[in-house]
């Protein structure tokens, strides 16, 4: 006889709660006493490694190699951009002295016509109306000129960003060797490094030039690009694939005419994203002289100037509302105009009239002012009751204010960041690679550890446990409020529709503007920080949760109410456990929506790795950027990976695919 009979469970260990518990009091232990291993507590000075001032010299030395490089790129790229400029802002200046010929920028009217015929060609009367009243409300509100020069950027950004993207996307899906040790790694690197950090380096390469803040823009909105055209070309069906081959179609025809073509919903998805990661830069961009909404934005915030301020985030909301409901349509649209024969008017008749549009009313303004430029008699402004409601506020409800943020620093925030400060590095380095060995392997292990270790190694561990306690409490928070609001929208119909508004209406808004009524509220520091981050991280937990509930199949709540379980009951032991993976999921990506926003909120007074990165940016000290964009990166990756890690070994209990992902 064996000792375990046969079928039954295999013996648990208590090894590994043994070994959690050794690691958690020995670390609490050391936390406590620092003295008894002070280099394991605390770790030496001596011992930091110089990799920021030798990613700065090693910057300075290669510089005058690389500056032809980056001067003929530069001036490639202004060619499109003055174009755009011109064409949407300011116009054309052809030859100089008294023989230069001046042509106008496109009517304001003209645009206005144009975009709300694009929205009803690609999705119908109710696109036509949104991209109708977004463009409407920049005239009305006078941000028109503004916007313009914002939209002239996007203009030029996202075809650079879809080119490169898809380029990269292709070579990736030809070989998957670059694809799993060259593309994969430097997206995720890509993906959770700050928006800062892109800016950086550029500004070292390119200097203050109008080309800069374009380039550190691509850089920022290509990545999802790429994972859509993968994710699509990987998606074609087989069958497609197989007809073509049987058509004699060779690799490049293959390519241009069967999986790109069966790929375009997936890939306008990508060009989505591309859209609005470029919208999000744009306030980022300004730092180093992009023109536009995002400059006022920027502006208004360093002067608090909520008025004006609020006035150029709704403008911007405005403009990334349109084009990403455009974009949508794109993506969903399937009217064919194309018949065999017809002309190419009847084949394109929403393009050919939007043409005309343009060219005759920029024609017409060169005769009446009105299709020229918006009449500043028919424009309208909101700043001085923002700022009267303010003050309003302000004078009524400060005490209130003051005490909420009181009650938070003493008695949540301060706890928390001492404890972490407090927290010896070497306990948590093996904390962190002990949960990657139990949850995957030594693979997942090693890679935590070092990544965390690096952190330490170069100096940054104080910044970084200020970083994890923010962006702890504020993902905390963030899940304890969206969670229960995506199980409320899956059970209420009303509520579906107001939160789906809600949340898309959050997810349009720019990151920055997330900070005006907040700082006009609670002033600066950390508690301003951390209602922005919640407010900005709040939408994954709320969309994956409603994901995971609406995913669980039918035929298993059937059984549920079959055998006489309540609502109640079905929600808490087959709805909710079964989409816990999903849940996990939408944890991870508000940890990493905290995490890039926590470096916007280094404007309001952090003093975190945001803080790191803000700093090296006004001093161009490319090796201090670098290196703490990568420790927030590396922070990122390892709250990714460990709780994949955890959805996946839950999915496995299951009897679900590790591999059915979503997102």
């Amino acid at each position: 006889m064996t000792d375990v009979a046969l079928g039954a469970a295999p013996r648990r260990t208590a090894w590994p709660v043994i070994l959690w518990a050794a690691l958690l009091l020995g670390t609490l232990a050391l936390g406590m006493n620092h003295h008894l291993l002070s280099w394991a507590a605390e770790y030496p000075k001596s011992w930091v490694l110089p990799v920021a001032q030798e990613i700065t010299a090693f910057s300075k030395a290669i510089i005058k190699y690389i500056s032809p490089v980056t001067r003929a790129l530069s001036a490639a790229l202004q060619v499109p951009l003055d174009f755009a400029i011109g064409l949407f802002a300011k116009g054309f200046a052809i030859g100089s002295g008294e023989g230069a010929v001046s042509l106008p920028r496109l009517s304001w009217v003209g645009i206005l016509a144009a975009v709300t015929l694009m929205g009803h060609a690609l999705g119908g009367r109710r696109t036509a109306l949104v991209a109708f009243f977004c463009f409407f409300y920049l005239a009305l509100f006078g941000q028109w000129d503004r916007a313009m020069l914002t939209l002239a950027l996007v203009a030029v950004c996202v075809p650079v960003g879809v080119v490169l993207g898809l380029v990269i996307g292709i070579a990736a899906y030809r070989n998957l060797k670059f694809d799993i040790y060259v593309v994969r790694p430097l997206l995720d690197l890509m993906q959770t490094i700050p928006a800062f950090a892109y800016i950086i380096p550029t500004l070292f390469l390119f200097g203050f030039t109008p080309v800069t803040p374009l380039i550190a823009t691509v850089a920022f909105a290509m990545p999802p690009m790429v994972r859509a055209t993968t994710l699509a070309l990987h998606r074609v069906p087989t069958e497609i694939q197989e007809l073509g081959r049987m058509t004699g179609c060779t690799r490049p025809q293959m390519l241009w005419r069967i999986l790109l073509p069966s790929a375009k919903p997936t890939l306008m998805v990508g060009v989505n994203q591309v859209i609005m990661l470029t919208l999000n830069m744009v306030i980022i961009a300004s730092m180093v002289g992009a023109d536009g909404l995002g400059y006022d934005v920027l502006f208004a915030l360093r002067g608090q100037k909520i008025g004006e301020g609020l006035e150029a985030g709704l403008a911007i909301t405005a403009l990334a509302i349109a084009l990403d409901r455009l974009s949508q349509a794109a993506a969903e649209s399937k009217v064919d105009h194309y018949r065999p024969g017809l002309p190419f008017h009847r084949r394109h008749p929403y393009l050919v009239t939007g043409i005309a549009v343009l060219v005759a009313t920029t024609l017409l303004g060169r005769v009446l002012p009105f299709f020229a430029g918006v009449p500043e008699t028919m424009t309208v402004t909101t700043a001085p009751m923002w700022d009267a409601l303010v003050r309003w506020i302000n004078i009524n409800f400060f005490d209130y204010f003051d005490a909420v943020r009181t009650v938070l620093l003493l008695h949540v925030l301060n706890p928390v960041k001492a404890a972490l400060l407090a927290l010896p590095w070497v306990g948590a380095v093996l904390i962190v690679a002990y949960a990657g060995w139990r949850l995957r392997d030594r693979n997942l292990a090693l890679l935590c550890g070092t990544l965390i270790a690096f952190i330490a190694a170069v100096g940054m561990w104080d910044k970084a446990m200020t970083t994890v306690y923010l962006c702890a409490i504020s993902a905390a928070i963030s899940c304890l409020i969206g969670i229960p609001l995506g199980v409320f929208a899956t059970r209420s119909d009303w509520f579906d529709r107001v939160q789906r508004v809600a949340v898309d209406t959050l997810q349009t808004l720019p990151s920055f503007v997330y900070l005006i009524p907040v700082v006009m509220l609670f002033r600066v520091g950390d508690v301003t920080a951390l209602i922005a981050i919640v407010a900005f991280a709040v939408t994954p937990a709320i969309r994956y949760t409603i994901h995971g509930i609406r995913q669980v199949p039918p035929h298993l709540i059937e059984a549920a109410v079959a055998t006489g379980c309540t609502k109640r009951q079905i929600l808490w032991r087959v709805q909710l456990p079964l989409a816990l993976p999903e849940i996990m999921l939408g944890i991870n990506q508000t940890i990493l929506f905290a995490l890039a926003m926590l470096v916007i909120t280094a404007l309001v007074g952090t003093r975190d790795l945001g803080q790191e990165v803000y700093i090296a940016l006004t001093k161009v000290d490319t090796g201090r950027g670098i290196v703490a964009g990568l420790c927030v990166a590396f922070l990122g990756i390892v709250a990714d990976r460990l709780l994949r890690a955890w959805a996946d070994r839950f999915r496995r209990r299951l009897g679900i695919s590790p591999g059915a992902d979503i997102g």
